[in-house]
Order: C-alpha cells, then structure tokens, then sequence
C-alpha cells in the first residue's frame, strides 16, 4: 500500500474514536441546558449528564489507541482493540514521570515536562496503529500444541506488550524532541490567532477530497499539538476553571464552520440549482435538497460537497477561501460555539448554553451573509465559465440516479459495478464513504457508482478507491462484507 493509501487507512480509523464524541457533546449540552447558570452545580441531574460527557472527553487519549487498533485491524475484531488498550497502558505506565525517574535514575524534578504529558491523543494514536499492525501480523499465527491456547487473536495483546516495552524505552529518548516540536507547531498556530484559525480551516477543506482532514483536524481539535479546542470547549465551566480554556478563544477552531455548514453551502445548493438546465431542475433539486439539509441539520457536507468538488474545482478552491475566512471573521469577532460532531444545528442548540458560547447567534447573522455570498459567487462562475455542476451536463451524460430502497440489493449492485467480490480486498467506510482496496481499478464504472446514488468517487494511488454515498456508506459497508 503506498503512503497516500496508509493514511487515508489512519483518516479512516481516526472516525471510530471521533464518532464517541456526540454522545459527550449530548449529554453535557443536555445537562448545560438544565443549568445554565450553575453548570451542574445547581442540579443534581446536570451535574450527572455533565460528569458523564465530561468522561468521555477525560478518556480521549484511550478511546484513540483503542478506536484507531480496531479501525485499521483487518477483520475489526475486539482482540485488536484490546492490544491498543494493552499497548498505551504499557507506554503510558512507563513513561510516567515516576517511572522515568526510576528506570533513568534521576530525581523526580530532573524528569522532562514532556513526560508529563504523555497521556494523549498523539500516544494513543500510535499504540493504535501499532497494535492494528501486530494483530494483522499475529492473528492467524498457530504456536506449538503445548502453547496453542495463546494462538491467534490471543497471542496479539501479548505479543504487543512485549513490542511496546521497546517502543517505550524508543520513545523515553524522542518523545522530548517529538513533544517540543508539536508544541512548537501548536505555539506557532496559536501565535497566529484569527489567521492561524482561518488557515487551518482553508486547508481542512482542502483535504477533505483524499479524506485527510481527519488527521489535520486532530491537531487543532485535540491534544496533539496542545490545542485540544474540542475537549476544552465540552469542558465548559470545568475547563474554564482548571485553566485549560478562554472565553472568547477557546471554540475558535469551530465556530466559523457554523455559517458554512448550515447557511454557506445550502446557498451554494440552491445556485447549483437555478443554474441548471431546465430540463433537468426536478432531478437537481431533489439532490441538492436533500444534500442542503443534511449539511444544514447535522453539518455531514460531503455529499454537496463532492456533487460540484471535481466537476468544477474552481468553485471548490472557492468554497476552501470562503471557509477560510469564515473561521477567521468568527475568530476575530470571539463569536464562538462548538461541537461534538460536526457544524450543523443540533450541536449550535445544543452548545449555546455553554459557558464557553459567546454570542453564538452573531454566526446565524454571519450565516445568512455567507449564505448570499455563496449564492452570487457560485451562480456567477457556473454561469461565467459554464462549468458543468449538477444539471448543466451535455444531455449524452447525465445519469439516472437509481431508485433503490432495499440496501441489500443496492449494496450488491455497487458490488458488481466495482468488479464483484473477486476484485475487492478491503472493504471499510467511515461516516460518508466507502474506502476501498481493489485488485484491479480500471474496470470500475464511475458513471454507473454515481447512477446508483454515489456523490463522488476518489482515486488514491493505483488500487485504493473512496467512495462518496453519505450517511448510508457504513449500512451499504456492512451489506457488502455480509454478501461476501
């Protein structure tokens, strides 16, 4: 597998983790609506709620090594996720401040700070990978008769104890330098303030088309790079009052997707809409309704996104700057509100009585702003260059989108259209797509992947193929390993 192709693997796997993150953001919105002014100390009931999302955001660091084991393992069995929680219990315990002074022989105040942070999200990270890697190595392994109760799946936590004895001992040399430099990197981001957001935020849309901004998203969304503006902005008046969040800063990291998400590309939608043929409108817009929505209630873009992303990708760069600037307006203007799961209008309601939350609503005044600049600049370059969004196709290449409602028989028709189950490696999703490994690429039909409802198909290296279908990919996912 080449580079490009192993970590969109790592992008991929970074969502089983991330996906625990709504629950939090659930429960603490729930119980900061409950009491908003005391933050659970004022109701028992929001101080339940609160704790119990605030344990999901404590626990990242494990929840990483054990969700990113089981999302790359090859068959997503538990034995891997349980060696990534063996393998960051080893490291972590061993490079604990306590035991470093111990092994190196050094007074405890000699340590370096580093270790003092070496329970996180980048740790957990690379146990995962790790322990993802040995248990495809050592789970089919068959020992001698007298040991064979440890074969398989239960020689890997084994195995990957004794391997991150070595990679602790490894990292107890480079995780200083490793830990100064990410802290360098998130300094130097910091640094920048509303410029630094704006940019992050440019280039998280940029790599949305090979599926990277997972990794991207981790360094300024979680404490990778000592950011960690998720966690911190859930964390609310608790975070606030351990020193780990500003009101005003802390959020600036998600804020400006608000106005993006929920009012920039449904006005982008609705321009892809009047510029179509109008012969073709009633198919457009069924599509662009449905995408607009999605993006607008739950803040999942993709499917909008990838509908004009490689078919006219000036308007793509377009909307990257747009992201960009929004971030970067909402940042400079400390109107912030956060999320657990993506910028849409679930997490705006139920964010907006955090304490971290400061003049939310302005995003809705800045939404309806970006919602008119995403229309007049998307209308006038589709009508400018005539570019070939939804609807403005030449007639010979317009396909019909499939009217399946039974996932079984969808599932087995993008089967056959990617060459059957013969020509299939690896079948995975993560909430949007298909990540596919095949043997052979060149007899896979795009036109026909987008006649069945595809938004978008993304080519990776000579055998990896994404397929874009929304919130369905993980159901039709699963229909295509069980027909297998």
């Amino acid at each position: 597998m080449n580079i490009l192709g192993y970590l969109q693997k790592i992008g991929r796997a970074l969502m089983v983790p991330v996906a625990v993150l709504p629950a939090a953001a659930i429960l603490m919105g729930i119980g900061y609506w409950i009491d908003p002014n005391g933050w659970g100390g004022g109701s028992p009931v929001a101080a339940f709620l609160i704790k119990a999302g605030a344990a999901i955001i404590d626990s990242m660091p494990v929840l990483f090594a054990v969700g990113v084991a089981y999302g790359m393992s090859k068959d997503k069995d538990g034995s891997a996720a349980l060696a990534g929680l063996v393998g960051f219990l080893v490291v972590t315990t061993l490079l604990s401040p306590g035991a470093v002074a111990q092994i190196k022989g050094i007074p405890a105040d000699q340590v370096p700070a580093a270790f003092a942070k070496i329970s996180n999200q980048f740790v957990g990270i690379l146990c995962g990978v790790i322990a993802a890697e040995l248990y495809n190595r050592f789970s089919s392994v068959e020992l001698h008769k007298a040991l064979a109760f440890f074969s398989g799946r239960r020689l890997v936590p084994i195995v990957t104890s004794v391997v991150m004895i070595v990679v602790s001992f490894i990292l107890m040399a480079v995780w200083p330098v490793i830990y100064g430099g990410l802290v360098h990197f998130g300094e130097s981001i910091v640094s920048m303030g509303s410029t630094g957001a704006g940019i992050y935020a440019f280039f998280n849309r940029l790599l949305i088309p090979v599926g990277l901004h997972h990794a991207l998203n981790s360094v300024f969304w979680f404490d990778v790079a000592g950011i960690n503006d998720i966690p911190n902005f859930l964390g609310g008046q608790s975070s606030i009052d351990a020193g780990k969040a500003v009101v005003g800063t802390t959020g600036m990291y998600q804020a400006g997707f608000f106005p993006i998400m929920m009012f920039g590309l449904p006005g982008a939608a609705l321009a892809i809409y009047h510029s179509a043929k109008k012969e073709h409108k009633e198919k457009v817009a069924s599509i662009m309704i449905a995408a607009a929505f999605a993006a607008f209630f739950t803040g999942v873009t993709e499917p909008l996104e990838f509908s004009f992303m490689f078919v006219a990708p000036v308007l793509y760069v377009i909307h990257a700057l747009l992201t960009g600037l929004s971030v970067f307006i909402a940042s400079s203007m400390h109107w912030i509100a956060g999320f657990g799961f993506s910028a849409g209008l679930v997490d705006m309601v139920l964010s907006s009585r955090n304490p971290l939350a400061t003049q939310w609503y302005m995003l809705l005044v800045q939404g309806l702003v970006f919602f008119g600049l995403y229309y007049a600049i998307f209308r006038a370059v589709i009508v400018k260059f005539n570019l070939k969004t939804p609807g403005r196709e030449d007639d010979e290449a317009v396909p019909v989108q499939a009217q399946i409602t039974d996932r079984t028989e969808l599932a087995r028709q993008y089967l056959e259209v990617l060459g059957g189950q013969d020509n299939l490696v690896t079948i995975d999703a993560c909430i949007t797509r298909l990540r596919l490994t095949l043997k052979d690429r060149s007899i896979v039909d795009e036109r026909k992947l987008k006649a069945l409802g595809a938004a978008g198909v993304v080519k990776l290296g000579e055998q990896n193929l994404q397929v874009i279908l929304g919130p369905l990919a993980e159901i039709i996912a699963g229909e295509m390993k069980s027909l297998r």
